[in-house]
């Protein structure tokens, strides 16, 4: 299969614009990166909640309350996950969120049963998958941002060893960038990769992909990762070779799964946002899957 140029460069094109933006978000602060998160969180729900009634026209009939108020629920997991990293005042926003989503908890169920005209358990739970799908990702991804999974006690070393003293782990720069960094190389790559070599088909999900793109941009991520982990910031091979396969493989399975909800309601892309990669869940879909597994990798190695 023939790379076809036009799209390439439409693709890249808009790529530049959006990692630009990307890098500024994930760079600046703190607060920065919960911003651009909370955008790319909102825009995946307004998205998911088009889907899901296309797939099931019954969900057109949730309240306002429903619609938002789910999505404000789900932002209150990313504020809660935060921990201590953005501090307002005397406070700091996991508290806010803490308490913001115990007055949700409370409300939201008053509020469907007086405004709803009929209580479908369908729709809760289209949402409940949504909070699954989309909220707690993200709200993983701010746990670690806000580096207290990982942070050096005791002066031991945190899940990618010598790393413990550079700038990019203490202040939790680090895993988010690897996730993000692993995604960006595995797409490009099985995409020129699959396009020079490719002859068999991955999936019937989505039909463009192959093995050969698959395989090759899984290897090229963890190779590229790994190279930077060892001679650019002088740490364990196996860590930064875990994250970036970690990611690569579970990204696939997102993207393949997004696909799925694509096709099953019936559009080529799920938005607009983005000339060339289509809205916000085309172009997260990778990280909303990769994000828990590799939380869950750094779980298990601070224990």
């Amino acid at each position: 299969m023939a790379i076809n140029w036009h799209t390439f460069r439409t693709r890249a094109g808009t790529a530049l614009v959006f990692v630009a933006v990307m890098l500024a978000g994930l760079l600046w602060n703190g607060w920065s990166f919960f911003l651009l998160f909370s955008v790319v969180h909102f825009g995946c729900w307004m998205e998911y909640q088009k889907l899901v009634a296309l797939i099931d026209p019954g969900y057109r009939e949730i309240t306002p309350f429903h619609a938002f108020g789910v999505m404000l629920a789900g932002w209150c997991m990313m504020l809660f996950a935060s921990c201590e990293l953005l501090p307002l005042g005397q406070i700091h926003l996991d508290s806010i969120g803490f308490w913001l989503g115990i007055i949700l908890l409370f409300c939201l169920p008053i509020l469907e049963i007086l405004f709803a005209r009929r209580l479908a358990t369908k729709n809760i739970a289209h949402s409940i998958f949504g909070l699954i799908y989309i909220s707690m990702p993200l709200a993983l991804l701010m746990h670690l941002r806000s580096g207290s999974i990982w942070m050096p006690q005791d002066n031991a070393a945190g899940p990618l060893g010598p790393l413990t003293t550079s700038l990019g782990l203490i202040t939790g720069y680090t895993i988010p960038l690897l996730i993000i960094a692993s995604i960006w190389i595995n797409d490009t790559m099985a995409y020129i990769v699959g396009s020079l070599i490719g002859r068999t088909p991955l999936s019937s999900i989505s039909p463009k992909k192959t093995w050969e793109g698959t395989i090759g941009g899984i290897l090229l991520s963890v190779l590229t990762l790994s190279l930077v982990g060892v001679y650019g910031l002088h740490g364990d091979v196996l860590p930064f070779a875990l994250i970036a396969g970690i990611s690569a493989i579970a990204g696939t399975l997102g993207d393949l799964f997004e696909s799925k909800l694509k096709r099953m309601a019936g559009v080529k892309d799920s938005g607009h946002f983005m000339p060339g990669h289509g809205g916000f869940l085309d172009r997260f879909d990778s990280l909303l899957v990769a994000v828990p597994f590799v939380w869950l990798y750094c779980m298990v190695m601070a224990w």
